[in-house]
This record gives structure tokens, sequence and C-alpha cells, in this order.
């Protein structure tokens, strides 16, 4: 199988793209390498485009065709928060944009399966275990063009006969290769990292949580289990029952902050201890994937710990 990755050559993508190989599969990149690392793509085929260009859409169905694609895993996009809430006009461009792109490529190329990167922040300020059911209400402009992205790629596959699923990432953290490493530091276990390398105290924002140490809860998944996840979906597509389907990836566990903090700390030596800061506006106490729909359907199941997760973190920077 023949299979573009846009965004290939950042953290996920790239895991992606090392299964796609490691089991037969050829897969091509896009990306615009802004933010990507184009030695993840070493001696796989390449494409350098903007997904938002006004271009883009008869840029990418050359290559569909060219490269004879078979199949799309849709990952590239502008992820952070923050710069969401401050240029909404530019990131509703940016990832409604790129998306469009895609499926217009898609359409005109006759390409009908596509696994979409959708995020947990959809949910909005969920809090306890979240099912695939639970009220979408996301409360920045990112998890707005999450959200908004399903609904297009729905609307796009009940009209054209596309096959799309929408992966629902929780906290994705890990390396499953040490050359794949994170490198941004935008998550908690990069951030806690960075920190404790400079020498400085890692920071928990709240500790009086209803929680088991009082610091908030999330569902950390190893990046590996992550991309496993879309090779089980990408296998499926061509049965799946109806034109779009949704699923959350995660472990079903929570870890709280604490728990993340100090493993990492006892894992260096000499780290310093964390200092508590104040809560932080909008942080729910615990959020945890359900995580039963895609285990039943698909037969996935994430396999690496939290352990395991911190464990390649630190030998990915040795």
């Amino acid at each position: 199988m023949r299979v573009l990755v846009t965004g290939g050559s950042g953290y996920i993508g790239s895991h992606i793209c090392r299964l796609l190989t490691e089991r037969g599969d050829t897969p091509v990149v896009v990306d615009d390498f802004v933010f990507g690392l184009r030695h993840r793509v070493a001696g796989i085929s390449h494409h350098e485009l903007d997904l938002a260009a006004p271009s883009a859409s008869a840029a990418l169905l050359e290559i569909l065709r060219d490269e004879h694609v078979d199949a799309v895993i849709h990952l590239a996009a502008r992820k952070q928060v923050g710069e969401s809430v401050a240029r909404p006009l530019w990131y509703h461009a940016q990832n409604l944009g790129g998306l469009t792109a895609v499926l217009e490529a898609m359409v005109a190329a006759g390409v009908q399966n596509l696994v979409f990167s959708s995020s947990a922040a959809v949910y909005g300020d969920a809090d306890g275990v979240v099912t695939e059911r639970a009220p979408t209400v996301p409360v920045n402009p990112y998890g707005q063009t999450k959200l908004a992205g399903e609904w297009m790629a729905a609307d796009v596959a009940r009209a054209e006969g596309l096959r799309v699923t929408s992966l629902r990432y929780f906290n994705v953290a890990g390396a499953g290769w040490p050359d794949l490493a994170d490198t941004a530091v935008l998550n908690l276990v990069p951030m806690v990292l960075e920190r404790l390398e400079a020498g400085e105290s890692p920071q928990i924002f709240g500790d009086d949580y209803p929680t088991v140490d009082g610091t908030c809860v999330r569902d950390f998944v190893h990046v590996r289990d992550l991309a496993e996840a879309h090779l089980a979906v990408l296998d499926a597509l061509p049965g799946q029952p109806g034109p779009h389907r949704v699923y959350n990836v995660g472990t079903g566990q929570g870890a709280s902050v604490r728990e993340v903090v100090e493993g990492i700390r006892r894992r260096l030596v000499d780290a310093p201890p964390a200092v508590t800061r104040p809560r932080r506006p909008g942080d729910p106490a615990a959020v945890v994937a359900d995580v039963s729909l895609i285990a039943d359907e698909l037969g996935w199941r994430a396999r690496h710990t939290l352990d395991d997760i911190l464990d390649s973190v630190i030998a990915a920077r040795s």
C-alpha cells in the first residue's frame, strides 16, 4: 500500500512512516518542514508543500497521481493552543484550508480512504472518563478547527463516497526510536525535561484537586501505540461501515502530573524538586479516555505503560 502522510516529518508522523516502512508499505510524505525534521524522512519520498497555499490542491492532486497513492493519513496542522487564541483567523485558514486541499485532491484523484488526526481538545472542559459520545464543546480555536475538520471530512465522505476515520488523541508522549523523539517543548514531559536539564525545578500547577495526590490526572499514550492505532484504522477503512467513524486514542488509565514529574526526576541525577504554583484557569481535575470502542471494533489497545514512556524519553536524550 502507498500511503500519503501529511506532516510526516513531525513527531507523530515520522513514527507512522517508520511503522509503515517496517511492515512493507510505502509512505509518501508531504510537509512544509516548518516544524518537521528532514532527517526523519531520509530515504522516504517527500514533497515540500504548504497545504494552506492557494495552489495546494492542484499540487497535491499531482502528487497523489504521480505517487500512485492508495490512502491518506492527514496529520499536518497547527496545534499550539495559545497561538490559536492569539491568531484564530490564521488557525482556521491553516487547519481547515489544509484539510480542504487534501479532500479536494482525494476526490479528484479517486483516493477514498482517509485517517484524520483530530484531538481530545474537541471535548473542551470535559472531566472524568470521556467516551466518543461526550459533548464536543471545544474551548479554543485549535479545538474548534479539529471539530470543524471532523464535520468537513464526514460531510465530504457522505457526498463523495469516501471512508474517513477521525482519531481523537489524548496526551501523546515517549519515543518509539531515539532519533524520532519529540523535540518540541509544548507538552508536559518535554517541558519537565527542559527545566530539569537546565537545572531548574519543574512546575506543578495546582495540588488541591480532588485526585489521588491533588494534582491533575491525564491519559498519557505512547507515541508508538498511537502510530499503531493509525495502521489499525488504515487496515480497517476499506470495510468500514458508514462514511465516517470517530475513535478515542489513549490508554484508559490516568497518571497524575506529580507522578509524571517524579518519574522523570527519579531517572535523572540530582534533579531538583518540583515547585507548586497556583492552578491554571480551566484545567479540569482528571481527563481519561474511554478506549473501549476502538478496542471492541478494531482490536487495538495501547501496550506501553507510563514507565515505558518515561524510559524512552530519557533514553532518547542520553
